[in-house]
């Protein structure tokens, strides 16, 4: 697999997402929050690759794509905006599927330049063999990426490489930290999730064997 075909796979699976989105019914608050999450994580992991490999290579190979990758970067920089409000936005906000809407028709716009316009301009500037390195350091840079949007962070090098790793440690502390503050709530009397438990206590001690008699109670041993 080469750089673009790796691109264009990660524009497949955001698409498949913006679909079942667009495909969900005005009820369905909770899907659309975990399809949100999955967009957000998506989106800004492909973002801070791209910025980190894909521009910069395309910058010192062909100065004649300057202009595209400049605006490509401001794109980013919307797209990375409505992805950090997102990210907080409670799916019964008045403006969470508007916010959507203007996120989707943002990124497909992005897409469709990139795919368009810059990934056969690539394929006459870059060697083949060039091309399938690049594929290895995106896929290098994904598992160091930030998993949260950073719209403040540099999004050009060096600047970009040093807070891209420090914010993807920051996006693992916050993950860890939700996932405490859940354990935490279904410890917490009264909370949905512990309510939860203690039904799935209920229903394990309801489907339990019955205990056997006591030794002592059965034989009159005990006085």
């Amino acid at each position: 697999m080469d750089a673009i075909a790796l691109l264009k796979a990660d524009h497949k699976t955001v698409e498949a997402l913006f679909r079942r989105f667009e495909e969900a019914g005005p009820n369905a608050k909770k899907l659309k929050r975990k399809l949100v999450d999955q967009i957000v994580r998506e989106l800004a992991v492909h973002a801070v690759i791209e910025e980190q490999v894909l521009y910069p290579a395309v910058r010192r190979k062909a100065e004649e794509l300057e202009d595209t990758v400049l605006e490509a970067l401001e794109e980013h920089h919307v797209v990375k905006w409505l992805l950090k409000e997102l990210e907080s936005l409670p799916p019964e906000a008045e403006r969470f599927n508007a916010k959507v809407t203007v996120l989707m028709e943002n990124v497909r716009t992005h897409v469709s330049v990139e795919e368009q316009v810059l990934f056969p301009e690539l394929r006459k500037v870059f060697e083949a063999r060039e091309l399938r390195e690049l594929a290895e350091l995106l896929t290098m840079a994904k598992k160091a990426a930030p998993t949260r949007p950073h719209p403040r962070a540099p999004d050009t090098p060096p600047g970009n490489l040093a807070a891209g790793a420090v914010s993807s440690m920051l996006d693992l502390g916050k993950d860890a930290l939700q996932a405490a503050r859940r354990t935490v709530e279904g410890m917490i009397p009264g909370t949905e999730a512990s309510s939860n438990k203690r039904r799935g206590r209920k229903a394990a001690q309801d489907n339990a064997p019955p205990k056997s008699p006591e030794l002592g109670a059965e034989t009159g041993l005990m006085h």
